[in-house]
């Protein structure tokens, strides 16, 4: 399934890009986030908690980023195991067009979801996926436009 969007956030392209990769902030943002941490200096593990339609499943999975092009442009691949509930992977583009004293980002994320899980349907995942989405893009403007 394919998500593309973007969004305007009241900050420069280097304020938005760093608080792309802190911690703090995005256990903040990311719902459901149980624990994220540094495994290597470009991969975190990260354990989600998420309600999936009528389905309860936590992710426990590993996230690369990619940053040869950063702040500009950088992406992340990633994979999530949620046991008999099944899997969740994909990959994301970023690009970060900075606009005077905000910057615009821009994403599309190719995400591949198997298991029990798809018995929910391609239509709820993506409702469910494209609403996640949604809420971390919410939370995290109004962070970082704050800084």
């Amino acid at each position: 399934m394919l998500i593309t969007n973007e969004v305007k956030i009241n900050a420069p392209r280097k304020v938005v890009y760093d608080c792309l990769n802190d911690l703090d902030v995005l256990a903040t943002c990311i719902p459901g986030c149980e624990e994220i941490e540094w495994i290597t200096k470009d991969c975190l593990k990260i354990k989600v908690a998420l309600k999936v339609g009528p389905v309860k499943v936590k992710f426990f999975g590993t996230v690369v980023l990619k940053n040869d092009h950063a702040p500009e442009q950088f992406s992340l691949t990633g994979e999530g195991k949620g046991g008999a509930a099944g899997f969740a992977s994909g990959d994301v583009d970023f690009s970060l067009i900075e606009n005077k004293k905000t910057t615009i980002l821009k994403y599309g994320a190719n995400v591949k979801i198997g298991g029990k899980i798809i018995q929910l349907g391609n239509r709820l995942l993506k409702g469910s996926v494209t609403n996640l989405t949604s809420q971390f893009f919410l939370k995290f403007s109004e962070i970082v436009s704050n800084k």
